[in-house]
């Protein structure tokens, strides 16, 4: 199925192409200013931290879905050994293979390409094997510290999980901001909570994948008319799945990574901050959310921290 002509319009009214020069390759990672950095810090007033990555292990949210992507193998590579003789100091020493977005991440603009381009208009050619992403690949993402702005929608209705088939929509976002009290403001990092993580952490990782809650194809017009930087939330696909458009699939990520240039995150753990700002009776913090520079890298793992 090709994209429809509702996906070329909204992309139309989102596209960031050339906002910030020919040369960008951050996209809307450019609207966290120093400004934007020193008011995030005032967000700080108890000093609680709530960490929101899901642990790292080979039983870990991936059920196949997409090939490719494995749950972190982990190996020791040496226990106690003297490397340098008997009664040196011993090291342990270990190593890793997973998919880089197979757990708690930040995609990178890369991450989907669309119609052969990726964001700014470049050849998603430009994407190799060798050279990987040579063009907005991971590790040009500048640090992601800013406030963060728990939009919790499913509180918000006065539920603990949204329904599989929910699609969140603009509304429920206008909504959850007034039950929080604030206004989304440029240079925000979003977190949309819609409870879904509960499935998975209940033991049921293809549950949690499908069907599952997520945004709706509308939402990125919602966050392009606030200059959002980027958006994370609490399931396995971030848009709602099976789609909302019979056969489109992935809209929300074309929207997001291809024409706005707007990084967005998934399997973020937001139980604990859900309850934390329902306790503090506030929604804002400073969000340290550093992605791991992996050279051309279509994404990357994160341990993303909120600080009340």
């Amino acid at each position: 199925m090709t994209l429809p002509p509702e996906f070329h319009e909204i992309a139309k009214r989102v596209n960031n192409w050339g906002r910030w020069g020919a040369d960008d390759e951050i996209g809307t990672l450019n609207l966290i200013t120093e400004e934007v950095v020193r008011a995030a810090a005032s967000e700080i007033r108890t000093g609680r931290r709530v960490p929101l990555a899901l642990p790292l292990k080979e039983d870990g949210v991936q059920a196949g879905l997409i090939p490719g992507r494995i749950n972190p193998l982990h190996t020791m590579v040496q226990i106690n050994q003297e490397l340098f003789g008997p009664g040196t100091v011993a090291c342990s020493d270990d190593a890793v293979t997973m998919g880089l977005q197979s757990a708690t991440h930040w995609d990178a603009l890369t991450h989907v390409s669309h119609s052969g381009r990726i964001y700014n208009g470049r050849p998603a050619s430009t994407i190799t094997a060798h050279s990987r992403a040579r063009f907005s690949g991971i590790d040009k993402a500048t640090p992601i510290v800013s406030r963060g702005v728990l939009l919790d929608v499913a509180r918000a209705k006065g539920l603990d999980r949204l329904p599989g088939d929910h699609a969140v929509t603009p509304e429920d976002l206008a909504e959850a901001e007034e039950f929080a009290g604030v206004t989304v403001r440029a240079g925000d990092v979003v977190l949309v909570r819609t409870g879904q993580i509960q499935v998975y952490l209940a033991g049921d990782k293809h549950g949690y994948g499908f069907p599952s809650p997520g945004l709706s194809v509308r939402t990125p017009e919602w966050f392009h008319a606030r200059d959002v930087a980027a958006v994370a939330n609490d399931t396995l696909t971030f848009e709602i799945f099976p789609p909302e458009i019979e056969n489109l699939w992935l809209p929300v990520h074309a929207l997001d990574l291809v024409e706005m240039g707007m990084h967005q995150g998934q399997n973020w753990n937001l139980e604990t901050l859900s309850t934390a700002c329902a306790e503090e009776a506030r929604y804002t913090f400073l969000l340290s959310a550093m992605p791991e520079p992996f050279t051309g890298g279509t994404g990357t793992p994160v341990a993303p921290v909120a600080v009340l």
